[in-house]
């Protein structure tokens, strides 16, 4: 059955279906021989695919883990830089998984990881509005100001994002750690919000997300969801 080459290459377990089409747009992906353009439909059971030389590999059982990542890891599956990434904390999967959204170098916490394309696009797509919630250490002056300005629809970027909710789990010197849910999940939206209102963020830790929570996970460790887990997401 034909499908649309960025969808087969997502289904395959290598990537997301966005990243694939940027692969298909920089020209290294081949079907019977000539380069592929987006859109471009085939069948694997026809058609030889090629992803940089290498035949696609036939969709296997979808997998969907929950990784507790620690800070000082990249969420990509390879850096150019040769930082250390995510795939270094999953490799005895033995299947290959990519990350679902991102945290930055520099946060730690729940980060979803699958070889289901759909399943990745549906999470991070904006209309889906995906809650995700982070503790967020900080220092500043007059944190309950602040707070009530985070509470409040904010402009950044030139983009207007909606409300967050905002609650201080706990005051410390000199400033607080915080409860702060968003939706859009813009790039390091957290620490610009926060910045906004002259708030310097020392350490953000996301611990929820649709629903599902990172609860005792340990650093650098990961689990599988459970089906329940499964349905709350989708």
């Amino acid at each position: 059955m034909q499908e649309r080459i960025q969808k087969l290459i997502s289904a395959a377990g290598l990537m997301s279906r966005r990243a694939a089409e940027t692969l298909i747009t920089d020209g290294r992906v081949k079907i019977n021989g000539h380069t592929a353009t987006i859109g471009e439909k085939a069948d694997p059971a026809t058609d030889t695919i090629l992803v940089d030389g290498k035949l696609l590999p036939e969709s296997g059982d979808k997998v969907y883990i929950m990784l507790n990542k620690p800070k000082g890891y990249v969420t990509s599956m390879k850096d150019e830089k040769g930082r250390k990434d995510v795939s270094l904390l999953v490799q005895e999967l033995g299947v290959r998984v990519y990350p679902v959204g991102r945290l930055d170098m520099n946060s730690e916490g729940l980060l979803l990881m699958t070889n289901d394309g759909d399943f990745a696009n549906r999470l991070t797509h904006p209309s889906h509005e995906v809650t995700k919630t982070y503790y967020t250490w900080v220092l500043g002056k007059n944190i309950p100001q602040a707070v009530e300005r985070l509470g409040l629809p904010m402009e950044l970027d030139g983009y207007t994002l909606r409300p967050a909710q905002v609650e201080t789990v706990k005051l410390l010197p000199g400033g607080a750690l915080l409860s702060i849910s968003i939706h859009e999940g813009r790039n390091r939206q957290v620490r610009k919000m926060c910045q906004a209102v002259g708030l310097k963020v020392t350490r953000l830790k996301r611990v929820a997300e649709g629903g599902l929570e990172l609860g005792d996970l340990a650093p650098g460790k990961w689990r599988a969801l459970s089906g329940e887990e499964l349905d709350k997401l989708r």
